[in-house]
């Protein structure tokens, strides 16, 4: 049997599938339902159920809460429709997403900038074009069928493949492969573009764009968006890393305020080292935007990496800046999306 469901307040319409997920069934028709881990986990297809019945699925109470239940939310990704559906997600694009494609892929250079994170570039079949929004991520898989989420480094692979950023967790497969056995030439799979996540060009607000760790990769796509397609409205990036070794593309971040005049960059570190010789601005990153900008209201804000991190931001930014709820876009890293899924692709995939 199928349902319909109708999203507000954009009107759009779609059927759903017994035994389908709303989310599966808007990514299939392309709805732009915002996601990330599609299993529960993060909370970003948090959604409030106006009208029908559904069967929600496990999911973790920090995605979905008891108390957002009785306030009428659902987990998009986890809710199976047992009448017609009536949806409020007013973050809904009224774009078609780019077509989800699966494709054979190249391992075309791997470089480790820093000691525990690796950029992996992938080159993609000559025949076959992979469109994507920056900040968009793509799941990857190798021979024996592990699977792991990463986001997408580069505006566009058209000029030179696709970039990730994988940071090595400790005892993880995947990353674990990339690191210690993973070549140049070795053929993976992916499956992509996937998530919510990018740039809404025609809000006309100032930009504030933040990053934790390997949370800076889909920012980074965001940034070269930027540059690309002539974006004027004023940006400032603020990236949180541990250490100044953990800034592993801090050279490229302080290259793109010299060709974007309208870019700001401010690397935030919490536990400097002595040797770093840091004299610049150390705590928390989004306490650092908060300092900067405390009234958030007129502003949109873009955030990738921990889920503290995450989680902080919107909450604060939310309740004590001022940014309305529907201007603050995330991924944060969950158990099996690694940056996001950190995600985009974060606990990060491993």
């Amino acid at each position: 049997m199928q349902f319909e469901v109708t999203v507000l307040p954009s009107g759009r319409r779609y059927g759903v599938e017994s035994g389908e997920t709303l989310l599966a069934a808007a990514i299939r028709q392309g709805v732009g339902l915002p996601y990330s881990c599609r299993d529960g986990s993060c909370g970003t297809c948090k959604t409030r159920l106006v009208s029908g019945d559904i069967t929600l699925r496990p999911h973790s109470d920090s995605a979905l809460s008891v108390h957002d239940r009785e306030q009428g939310f659902t987990l998009a990704c986890c809710a199976l429709a047992d009448s017609d559906i009536v949806l409020d997600a007013p973050r809904v694009v009224a774009a078609d997403m780019h077509p989800i494609k699966k494709m054979p892929c190249r391992v075309a250079a791997i470089e480790k900038p820093a000691s525990d994170v690796a950029i992996l570039r992938l080159q993609l079949p000559g025949s076959e074009a992979l469109a994507y929004h920056p900040g968009q991520y793509l799941e990857l898989a190798l021979k024996d069928g592990t699977r792991r989420c990463y986001s997408m480094a580069t505006a566009r692979a058209d000029e030179g493949g696709v970039e990730l950023h994988i940071r090595r967790m400790p005892g993880g497969k995947f990353s674990g492969h990339v690191f210690d056995q993973i070549k140049p030439k070795d053929v993976l799979r992916l499956e992509g573009p996937l998530g919510t996540f990018f740039l809404r060009e025609d809000a006309g607000k100032p930009i504030v764009l933040l990053a934790s760790g390997t949370g800076f990769a889909p920012i980074k796509a965001i940034i070269e968006q930027i540059k690309r397609k002539g974006i004027t409205v004023p940006a400032t990036l603020y990236w949180g890393c541990r250490s100044k070794a953990d800034l592993y593309l801090h050279d490229w971040a302080l290259q793109a305020v010299e060709e974007l005049p309208n870019l700001r960059y401010v690397p935030v570190l919490s536990e400097p080292r002595p040797e770093d010789g840091w004299t610049g601005r150390t705590g928390l990153v989004h306490q650092a935007v908060m300092a900067d900008f405390p009234d958030l209201g007129g502003h949109q804000v873009y955030a990738c990496g921990a889920p503290i991190m995450v989680d902080s931001a919107r909450a604060e930014f939310t309740t004590a800046c001022g940014l309305p709820p529907e201007a603050f876009y995330a991924d944060s890293f969950v158990a099996n999306h690694a940056q996001p899924v950190a995600a985009p692709s974060s606990s990060v995939s491993a």
